[in-house]
């Protein structure tokens, strides 16, 4: 089955791509059709906002959607970045490593035993003939002073999950796509797209 990753995102196509690899779907990005969508995420939630995405992706394509919403969320901001982790700071002169450091300097005082958080991620596909199906994951960890690793993207480097003694930018890229928030969403997915599939049979 072929569906649409709604996302111009090639980090999230790679990530995703290698988590659904077993199932029997073919993942391809909505530019690969020839689709230009920005959605515009009037969501309130993580859950609302990639329904947005999906939906906006499966009308204009006429196949299946998938899309997901994802970031950070701080406990000692109150859950802030969260639903706005990749517009942090509503300043477009900052890249992913501005909103990085944005971030620390906010959490500069916060004390080393409250700087937990998580990263959570919302997966929505929306079917042609109107089913959704979604699936949340999180990840827990907790927030460092200062980036350590070089691969992941985004929050990555300061994110310490306690699992592994390591930030998410030190995990190899194979190791992450196990115990991600993402792939916590997508093995949730799994699970209800099996159930999907009973459905079709019927």
């Amino acid at each position: 089955m072929k569906v649409v990753l709604a996302s111009k995102n090639q980090h999230k196509l790679v990530e995703i791509s290698a988590i659904l690899s077993k199932l029997d779907i073919e993942l391809v990005l909505e530019s690969e059709l020839g689709v230009d969508i920005d959605v515009e995420e009037t969501g309130a939630t993580f859950e609302e906002n990639s329904f947005l995405k999906a939906n906006a992706v499966m009308q204009a394509t006429g196949l299946p959607a998938l899309a997901d919403d994802s970031g950070i969320a701080v406990d000692a901001l109150n859950g802030e970045p969260g639903i706005y982790s990749a517009r942090y700071g509503f300043d477009d002169s900052l890249d992913d490593w501005g909103r990085l450091l944005l971030l620390l300097k906010n959490m500069e005082a916060v004390p080393d035993e409250k700087r937990t958080g998580r990263f959570v991620c919302v997966i929505t596909m929306v079917y042609p003939d109107g089913r959704t199906v979604w699936a949340r994951g999180e990840a827990e960890g907790l927030i460092l002073r200062e980036a350590r690793g070089e691969g992941g993207f985004g929050y990555d480097p300061i994110f310490y999950y306690p699992p592994a003694g390591v930030t998410f930018a030190e995990l190899p890229a194979a190791k992450k796509n196990k115990v991600s928030h993402r792939a916590n969403a997508l093995k949730a997915l799994f699970e209800k797209l099996s159930k999907e599939k009973e459905y079709d049979n019927k």
